[in-house]
């Protein structure tokens, strides 16, 4: 058990990382089937152990530069409270409308219970109904809960807990929560939308659409997976007594799936590089970028304007954009839909992406990013603080098929201040 407590704190995308939580891939991935690959979000089966390697290539990199915790070990840790773990049975059963596996849960190891609170409970055939039901499980494995980013996301020293769009995701949410809430290694206040007198059903957020660019900007797609009543319950919720804080709200298109969050089309990589698909973000699209302004947790101005990187220089933040896929839309087009513009920032410049992504990672190169591959990092044949800028490469094959990159598949929950 991991005893180092650690504050949250999260005010930027690049400050230098010093804790972040992962999910490995497990079974819940392999327990898909063509049936229920479409409910669980995906267009096709990963491969588990290959998915493994990739992810593995991912954590060597990140327990090199930083404290990594993950979600299988500290769920299993609160489980060992007796009320915490029949709170939990209570709420997750009750969410899932299968209390009828209540008492089966609660019999179980905390260690146990972990494996099937994730990967999920199979449907024991004891009747006709069961056996004949296409769904085998009581309980859905989580095959998507290796994108840590989306069930909450740190802001400033609080941790929002995402309203995922999808139900079938919001055990992944519950399972957060109570990590933040229970577990002794951290010091945080959730904020949960639930509790709030302003809820109601259209409240949707994700952390893939939720960006911290400065203590005082947050950056928030909408669409698909975050809705403007979600933005709204953030604008109520987030800390302004000392100044304005400003939101810029991106619209994103609803399809294809490859543009389910804005951290598809826009990462930040540095104090002053993005990573942006360009067609989407600096072109003019019927897509709206808009600039709110918030104070004690009122809206007093909003306004459309060009882009993102508009605003941010409006604000003194000037960011150059770098294009995914470089500059032919054969390419971006390619590269965007294989995560492209989803790259995870650890310090300032120092960022992880996928290295299938060829034209991306020459664009990086060529403006100052030194490639370096990750297995090279995880044996010691360099280091990371020897560059000054650097992206370092992470094989993609499998990993990339299931609709997310390195930012998708981290939750930071601690950066040092800029």
């Amino acid at each position: 058990m991991i005893t180092n407590k650690i504050k949250i704190q999260l005010e930027s995308e690049i400050g230098e990382l010093e804790g972040v939580i992962l999910h490995t891939p497990g079974n819940e991935v392999e327990n898909m089937t063509p049936e229920n690959a479409e409910r669980a979000l995906y267009s096709d089966i990963l491969n588990l152990s290959v998915a493994r390697k990739e992810y593995a290539q991912l954590k060597g990199v990140l327990e090199k530069v930083t404290k990594t915790f993950e979600v299988k070990e500290l769920l299993t840790d609160i489980l060992e409270n007796h009320d915490i773990k029949s709170r939990l049975i209570n709420r997750i059963t009750k969410s899932c409308n299968a209390e009828i596996i209540k008492n089966h849960l609660t019999e179980q190891t905390p260690e146990e219970l972990t494996k099937l609170l994730i990967e999920g409970v199979p449907v024991q055939a004891n009747s006709l109904t069961d056996y004949l039901q296409k769904n085998y499980y009581r309980l859905d494995p989580l095959h998507n809960f290796f994108f840590t980013r989306d069930a909450s996301s740190a802001v400033n020293d609080n941790v929002f807990i995402n309203r995922m769009a999808n139900k079938i995701r919001m055990r992944e949410s519950i399972i957060m929560e109570a990590i933040f809430d229970y577990h002794s290694n951290f010091i945080t206040k959730t904020v949960n939308p639930e509790n709030s007198r302003y809820f109601n059903n259209e409240i949707h957020t994700e952390g893939g659409d939720i960006l911290a660019a400065r203590k005082d900007i947050l950056i928030i797609g909408t669409g698909s997976r975050t809705s403007p009543q979600g933005i709204d319950h953030i604008a109520r919720k987030i800390e302004s007594r000392e100044y304005p804080r400003h939101i810029i709200v991106q619209e994103l298109p609803y399809t294809p799936e490859s543009f389910i969050h804005l951290d598809m089309v826009f990462t930040l990589l540095d104090n002053d590089k993005c990573m942006v698909y360009e067609p989407l973000i600096m072109k003019t699209t019927r897509f709206a970028t808009i600039h709110m302004i918030v104070e004690n947790g009122k809206i007093i101005s909003i306004k459309e304007k060009a882009n993102i990187p508009v605003v941010l220089e409006e604000l003194g933040m000037p960011v150059k954009p770098i294009l995914c896929g470089g500059n032919e839309i054969k390419n971006q087009e390619r590269e965007q839909w294989h995560s492209g513009a989803n790259f995870f920032a650890f310090a300032p410049g120092k960022i992880i992406g996928y290295e299938r992504n060829n034209h991306t990672i020459e664009e990086l190169n060529k403006n100052g990013f030194e490639v370096l591959r990750a297995k090279d990092v995880i044996n010691n044949k360099i280091k990371i603080e020897d560059y000054e800028k650097a992206v370092i490469t992470i094989h993609g094959s499998e990993l990339a098929r299931g609709g997310g990159g390195a930012r998708c598949m981290t939750m930071p929950v601690r950066r040092k201040l800029l």
